[in-house]
């Protein structure tokens, strides 16, 4: 099988990083997540909860400064430290599936890439937050709303299509009308026709 890299962009509750870990799982290959920052962490040998903090973060205007294409911002450094990281995967002909970070862009020049956004109905995506995160409705309103404006406002910034626009992905598709398998299913099947024509 040729190199297969499945890049999962999805908002807040739609169920987006369950149906990345069941696509991984089904093709057999790694998934990529959070999980890049323990490994980036233990190769620069600093603590993983230091970075931790500033994955998929706006960075502060005020308190940071480029020069010379160098910046100062922590959030900055991390998202170009996890870009690289998902360029040497790419570059090593290693198979895999990556949650974010802008991965539709970073990745785009692989001839293997595979791009998805999952998407659903507002109250949909509430529900299943309070129900999987064990908060109350007005929480899990409030979660939906404010990572979905963190998620937009960080891939806006590195990259140069816009987060959820359908003409940037193979694919977008609302989780909330067919449920998660369903979903995982006709992923599955456009990977198998993209790979096996």
């Amino acid at each position: 099988m040729s190199q297969m890299i499945i890049s999962i962009g999805r908002e807040y509750g739609s169920g987006g990083h369950e149906i990345a870990q069941k696509l991984s799982e089904k093709l057999g290959i790694a998934m990529y997540d959070r999980n890049m920052l323990e490994s980036i962490a233990e190769y620069k040998g600093v603590d993983y909860s230091e970075l931790q903090k500033y994955d998929e973060a706006p960075r502060n205007k005020l308190m940071t400064r480029t020069i010379k294409g160098m910046s100062s911002s922590h959030e900055d450094n991390i998202a170009h430290m996890q870009f690289d990281y998902l360029k040497d995967k790419a570059e090593s002909g290693e198979s895999f599936v990556v949650v974010g970070r802008c991965a539709e862009t970073v990745l785009k020049d692989y001839e293997g890439l595979v791009s998805f956004f999952v998407l659903g109905d507002k109250e949909s995506r509430i529900q299943r937050t309070a129900r999987v995160r064990n908060m109350s409705y007005d929480e899990a309103k409030s979660a939906v709303s404010r990572h979905d404006r963190s998620r937009k406002f960080y891939h806006n910034r590195y990259s140069d299509v816009k987060w959820g626009d359908s003409r940037n992905y193979d694919i977008t598709i609302n989780s909330s009308k067919i449920g998660v398998d369903e979903v995982v299913n006709i992923l599955l099947e456009y990977i198998d026709k993209r790979f096996n024509k």
